[in-house]
């Protein structure tokens, strides 16, 4: 059975909740994220404070049930991703008691507003000009002290990216380098999710791999996350990027490439995005995947969406789009593929709908499978395993009719420009979006 989002719950031994609740007794199984098993909501006797009644909520000593258990330990919503303080000090909803349980949920906001970009702007800073002048005094290795870290690097003379024509390699010093200084801008796509490293130890001249455990002889204070749905032989306990000396970290440990689930941990079967994956085929010229990436826009702002396009370093280009806390992926999937489908319908001769590779002769793949759990397409501003250290990194939709821009022209050398200039086009989707509007 499908897990749902955000939980549900069915009453237990009564078919009348409602009169259960009227005698002031309540039993029901709630499978939820944080909260699962046989709960009992009990009217206290006698129990009324300025006149309202007073309830208890138990939990009943069943499977599901931990000793030493304790909700502040998990003070974040499953719906909203925030505190109880964060929401109190600005709150998206409010509820009406003086209206029917259906419409009680009000927004906060104007329907048309969009809440400031500055709003999520993460309070991290870069290191200084003294902390990247240490670096670059240390020898092939040693230790750096940055973001209250004290963390060792090795191998810092290493070629982790080879030259391109009019780009030079890329050691592991740059690499660290450019993990330090990109973590302020990139922390809010990593912070709170599961990480999949592709590490290449060797550079990204040699073959790479997934590394997805965090290893056992990883400091203590990174923070991890242990997965409660890994079956035996899966991955347990990820990385969890909550910090810049975190991602540090993990560029010394030979990851290349940063892959985030596009589920917080709070809620990892509730993806935060809707994902468009333009993949192109080897017949797909970078003018095809241009022309689907465009028409991909002129659908998306007909229906009003907010979304944003990436290139992704190599040869392809990703759409996100935030969507409303609550949508699971099957949602999302679906959608995507209905909107991809209309998208491909006008260009027939340049999409190939087939799963596997050899069977598409060469066209592009319209990719709605990536919205799963799991599944993640390369974060914001994460380099890409081959030459010049080419960077996936956010641009704005009128880029897509720069005769210059290149899938792969971004490269850590060039990001720091584009951000102090443009600023990260990515940054409106992190205040989330509404519900997906249907497409027919």
């Amino acid at each position: 059975m499908k897990e749902p989002c955000l939980g549900t719950w069915e009453p237990h031994g009564t078919d009348d909740p409602a009169a259960a609740v009227a005698a002031g007794e309540l039993h029901a199984e709630v499978l939820g994220h944080k909260l699962r098993g046989r709960l009992v909501l009990i009217r206290r006797a006698g129990g009324q404070e300025e006149g309202k009644e007073q309830w208890l909520l138990l939990h009943k000593r069943d499977s599901y049930a931990v000793e030493g258990w304790n909700p502040e330990d998990h003070p974040h919503s499953v719906l909203s991703g925030r505190t109880n303080e964060q929401v109190k000090a600005d709150p998206d909803r409010m509820w009406r008691s003086d209206l029917p349980a259906a419409r009680a949920s009000v927004s906060t906001r104007a329907a048309t507003a969009q809440p400031a970009a500055e709003r999520v702007e993460p309070d991290v800073q870069g290191p200084s000009d003294d902390d990247l002048a240490t670096l670059d005094a240390l020898g092939s290795g040693g230790t750096w002290d940055v973001f209250g870290q004290r963390l060792r690097l090795t191998n810092l003379d290493k070629v982790m990216f080879p030259a391109r024509p009019g780009y030079p390699a890329v050691t592991k010093r740059r690499l660290v380098r450019y993990a330090a200084r990109i973590a302020p801008t990139i922390l809010p796509y990593l912070s709170g999710r599961a990480l999949n490293m592709h590490r290449y130890p060797n550079g990204a001249q040699a073959k790479g791999f997934w590394h997805k455990q965090l290893p056992a002889h990883a400091p203590g204070w990174l923070t991890r996350w242990d997965n409660p749905d890994a079956d035996p032989g899966e991955t347990s306990t990820y990385l969890v990027v909550d910090s810049p000396a975190g991602l540090v970290w993990a560029a010394n440990f030979g990851a290349l490439e940063w892959h985030a689930w596009t589920s917080p941990i709070e809620a990892p079967h509730c993806p935060s995005y809707a994902l468009v994956d333009l993949d192109p085929g080897t017949a797909t010229s970078w003018a095809d995947l241009l022309t689907l990436a465009r028409l991909h826009r002129t659908a998306l702002d007909h229906l009003g969406v907010l979304a944003r396009p990436k290139i992704t370093g190599r040869r392809g280009i990703q759409i996100w789009i935030p969507v409303a806390p609550g949508i699971g992926f099957d949602e999302t999937r679906a959608w995507v593929e209905q909107l991809s489908r209309a998208v491909g319908a006008v260009v027939p001769e340049l999409v190939s709908w087939k799963w596997e590779v050899r069977d598409r002769g060469g066209h592009a793949r319209l990719d709605y499978t990536q919205n799963a759990v799991n599944k993640t397409l390369v974060a914001p501003y994460s380099p890409r395993a081959a030459a010049g250290a080419p960077v996936s990194a956010p641009i704005d939709w009128e880029e897509l009719d720069d005769p210059a821009l290149r899938p792969d022209g971004i490269t850590v050398r060039e990001v720091f420009d584009r951000l102090a200039t443009r600023g990260d086009p990515f940054r409106a989707l992190l205040a989330g979006g509404p519900a997906l509007p249907p497409l027919s």
